[in-house]
């Protein structure tokens, strides 16, 4: 069922021994939402901790140095910033059908849980966060604040992005009063590239193909790919939006195998394409302007398929192309 903001509050405030699940291929909102309110239910005297299928990346060190995670048995599942309970990756699988609350902000999310805050208005989940906590009169600290402010920024692509508020600006401005690492935590995010990234980079521009008039463009990135070319398989984080830097390009498509015959679909509009609902064809979903779904079987199979949700969209006979 869906709750607003002050059952939110008063949810969280009632209960403990919180598990606080994040999505598999973990980005900066989802852990900016798990460590965010996992900082801020300890703040209060409640246990929490912070899963997620795959390792919390590097480039996030900030949000858990310190970090150490409690003995107790769960009581509480709450899942932030995943749409969908097949997000939760194999690792956490088993909780998809005991989540209590979810807290989110994607139009597709699936209704799994048993409680709903989910504000597709918002530019990232950490903006529900901050005003869950602001309800709840959790007084923020400089690390809960970075966690919130990272994801915020990087969902918004640096507030570039189309999903950029005003409320997003505002939140982000209080965030800064608590003394949040601004210039360094923005360098690290959108500036600072390791020589793996570098490399993956230059693979995507190398391999990109582009389709229908040239207005989609999209690189696949194979298992084999990965051994062959020494790709470091958690430097992809972020890496759609390269697709669609072309200019003419309207949808941009990055393919990556993650188990053989199984692929993992970003997806990327630079134009008036909702993404989300091609990628909803195919079990998948996300927002106007970026969205994602799975597919599988050869990769000429699943490019076949993508171009033929795609070229409707863009007003194009795919066999005419």
């Amino acid at each position: 069922m869906q709750i607003n903001l002050k059952e939110t509050a008063d949810f969280l405030k009632a209960h403990d021994n919180f598990y606080i699940l994040t999505h598999q291929s973990p980005d900066g909102d989802t852990m900016g939402s798990g460590f965010g309110l996992c900082c801020a239910l300890r703040k209060i005297g409640k246990k929490a901790n912070v899963l997620c299928s795959d390792n919390f990346p590097k480039r996030y060190h900030f949000m858990y140095e310190g970090y150490v995670p409690q003995k107790f048995a769960p009581e509480t599942i709450v899942a932030v910033d995943v749409a969908d309970k097949k997000l939760l990756g194999p690792g956490l699988a088993q909780y998809g059908d005991y989540v209590d609350l979810c807290i989110d902000h994607h139009i597709s999310n699936t209704l799994y849980a048993e409680r709903l805050l989910v504000y597709p208005d918002a530019a990232a989940a950490c903006e529900v966060i901050f005003r869950v906590l602001a309800e709840m009169d959790v007084t923020l600290d400089r690390q809960i604040a970075e966690c919130l402010y990272t994801g915020i920024a990087t969902d918004t692509g640096c507030f570039k992005y189309a999903n950029t508020t005003k409320l997003a600006h505002i939140i982000s401005a209080k965030l800064m009063d608590c003394g949040i690492r601004l210039e360094q935590i923005n360098r690290e995010m959108f500036d600072i590239k390791s020589k793996a990234r570098l490399k993956v980079e230059q693979y995507i521009n190398s391999s990109m193909e582009y389709y229908l008039d040239d207005k989609c463009a999209m690189a696949a990135v194979t298992l084999d790919t990965l051994a062959e070319a020494g790709l470091p398989a958690e430097e992809f984080e972020g890496i759609a939006g390269m697709s669609v830097q072309l200019e003419g390009v309207k949808v941009g498509v990055i393919i990556k195998e993650k188990e053989a015959g199984k692929f993992k679909i970003s997806m990327r509009s630079a134009s008036d394409i909702d993404v989300s609902e091609i990628c909803r064809k195919f079990g998948g979903g996300g927002h106007v302007k970026a969205a994602g779904c799975a597919i599988d079987g050869t990769l000429d199979d699943v490019k076949l398929k993508l171009l033929s949700g795609i070229a409707p969209a863009l007003g194009i006979d795919l066999w005419l192309a």
